[in-house]
Formats: structure tokens, C-alpha cells, sequence
């Protein structure tokens, strides 16, 4: 294929399906959370991160790994000791921000808001060895807390108080997912973008929804989802000469439109068996009671109950425990 032949083509392609695999096993836990935009509001604190790397000529993908992961732990403050003016919380420290990365790296010597686009919108030719050096590092870091731990994520994600009752250390995972979020969304800048991140980390999970029953089958479908449509995006804007970050999320939308339209009719007829099924027993153990009851008035046998017929060898008289006094009751 003539698009290996490219250095930078091998580059992005790299870099997408460690994409593709991190941002939906991050996001699985966010949906469940129900903490979707999560994503969203850690690439705009990363955008600070990156200007910040412009004005001290350092990676910018390093800068924003770690003020990404403040930004997330911040969030994650603001949740727990905020009340009711936690969200204006969060606004400011969204919005601010997305200003200070336009301000910072304007503050940068030669910079300009041209060079904030590919971290914005992602941009393929700009994927350089030592951003494929630093994605490979932190995709390690996400791909084993998002396995190694995935127990312990989910009873948090599911249920908190459970969680705790359980004996997990609940404040502490919630951190580890915050950051682990952070660190993916400066893992995917560089090819989805930062403001379009949030929609690989939630789409692919929401359209594996569709066809999981478990939360394993729902895992390694959105990670299949999530790989496919990196690759497929990061092909076609090479072949088409489209912005990358835009083709893979509008994939990622195509998918799990056609997931949802394969599955609601699967579900409608999955809901009839089920309903036709239970119906069935309803009727047979209906029929077996009458069959019974009609048996016992004719004097062939006695209408012993269902459990009992099963398998119990004495009537019902036999099996019905001997009711305690008044004393046996006090001493109860």
C-alpha cells in the first residue's frame, strides 16, 4: 500500500489505533458514571497545556499531560467538596481554560493560532517521532489501569456507596479515573483533536451498547468500534484530504446510527420471545395446579404443591413446621 510508504503516515496510523483503543476503555467508565462530558471539559484545560508548551519550548504533549491531570484532579475536588456552585466551578475552570491555551501560545515566541488548530482538530502530517514516543508511553499507562484494575472501576462506576461498603477505596479510583481520562485526551489530541476527543470516548461505547450484554462484550466491542473507525477516518483523510479529528467522529456517529437501527428490531423480538416464554410457563404451571386440584377433589391423590411434586416424597401436611408457643416465642 502506497500509504505505508509515507513515515508519517505510519506515524498516524500508529498513533490512531492506540486511539482507538484507549479513549472508548476510558470511556466505558465515564458512560457509566454518567460523566460523558468529562472528556470534553479536560481538552479544554489541555489546551493550556499546550500553549504553555509553545511559550517554554517544551512538548507540548507532555505540558498538557500534566496540566490535564490537574485539571481532572481539580474536577474531581470540585464533585466531592462542592454544593451548589460547583458547576459555576467547572465553567470557569473549562473556559479559563480554553483562554489561557489561545493566550499562552500567543505569548509564544513566532506563535499563533495557527499552530493551536492540529491540537484542536487534529492533524496528521504533524505527528512527530517523539509524539508517537510519548502516546505509546501513556496508551501503556491507560491500557493497564483500564484492564488491570476493571473490576474495582466498574462496582465504582455502577455503585459508589456498594463500593465502599465493599471496602474499596472509592475516592482514590475515582482520582485514578480522572486522570486516566486526562491522560487519554492528550493521547488522542494529536489525531481526533481536543475539542472531538469527548466523542470517541463515549460514541463507540454507546453503539457497542447496542450489541453487548455484558459489560465484558460491551468492552471489547467498543474498543473493536473505536479501532475501526480510527483507522477507517485516518485512511480517508489521507485519501480525501479531509481533516482527520472530523471524519473519524463522524464515523464514529455513522456506526452507531446503523448499530441502533440493526438493534431495535433484535430487541423488539428478543422482548416477544421473552414475553412468549414466560407466558408459556405461566400457562403449563396454571394447567398443572388445575390438573391437581382436579386430581385431589376425585379422590387419586392428594394436591401436594408444585416443589412437591418435583420431588418431595410426604404431603403438605408433613412439610409444614409445628407453630412455636408463647413461651418458645419470648424465648425466640
Amino acid at each position: 500500500m502506497d500509504i505505508l510508504d509515507y513515515a508519517f503516515m505510519q506515524r498516524a496510523l500508529l498513533a490512531a489505533v492506540l486511539v482507538g483503543i484507549t479513549a472508548p476503555a476510558v470511556g466505558i467508565y465515564l458512560v457509566q458514571r454518567r460523566q460523558s462530558l468529562m472528556g470534553d471539559g479536560i481538552g479544554h484545560v489541555a489546551m493550556t497545556g499546550v500553549g504553555l508548551g509553545f511559550l517554554l519550548s517544551w512538548s507540548p504533549v507532555w505540558m498538557a499531560t500534566a496540566v490535564s491531570v490537574l485539571g481532572a484532579v481539580l474536577m474531581e475536588l470540585i464533585r466531592w467538596y462542592g454544593r451548589t456552585r460547583g458547576d459555576i466551578a467547572l465553567a470557569m475552570l473549562f473556559y479559563g481554560g480554553m483562554a489561557g491555551g489561545v493566550m499562552l501560545i500567543n505569548l509564544a515566541p513566532g506563535g499563533s493560532n495557527a499552530n493551536l488548530t492540529s491540537y484542536l482538530f487534529g492533524s496528521l502530517s504533524t505527528v512527530s517521532e517523539s509524539d508517537v514516543t510519548a502516546i505509546c508511553v501513556l496508551a501503556a499507562f491507560v491500557v493497564l489501569v483500564t484492564l488491570g484494575l476493571r473490576r474495582q472501576l466498574f462496582a465504582v462506576s455502577q455503585d459508589e456507596e456498594f463500593a465502599r461498603v465493599t471496602g474499596l477505596p472509592v475516592r482514590a479510583l475515582n482520582l485514578l479515573t480522572a486522570v486516566t481520562a486526562a491522560v487519554t485526551v492528550t493521547v488522542a489530541m494529536r489525531v481526533v483533536g481536543l475539542l472531538l476527543v469527548s466523542a470517541l470516548m463515549v460514541v463507540p461505547v454507546a453503539a457497542a451498547q447496542q450489541l453487548g450484554r455484558s459489560f465484558a462484550a460491551t468492552f471489547a466491542f467498543a474498543v473493536v468500534i473505536g479501532v475501526s473507525v480510527t483507522i477507517g477516518g485516518t485512511v480517508t483523510s489521507y485519501y480525501q484530504d479531509v481533516p482527520p479529528g472530523a471524519t473519524i467522529v463522524l464515523l464514529t456517529i455513522a456506526v452507531f446510527v446503523v448499530l441502533t437501527a440493526l438493534a431495535t428490531p433484535l430487541a423488539r423480538r428478543r422482548a416477544r420471545r421473552a414475553e412468549g416464554w414466560a407466558k408459556t410457563v405461566v400457562e403449563k404451571a396454571a394447567d398443572d395446579a388445575a390438573e391437581d386440584v382436579t386430581e385431589a377433589a376425585a379422590g387419586h391423590r392428594p394436591a401436594w404443591t408444585p416443589s412437591q411434586r418435583a420431588g418431595s416424597p410426604e404431603p403438605p401436611e408433613a412439610t409444614v413446621p409445628a407453630m412455636r408457643g408463647p413461651a418458645e416465642g419470648a424465648n425466640a
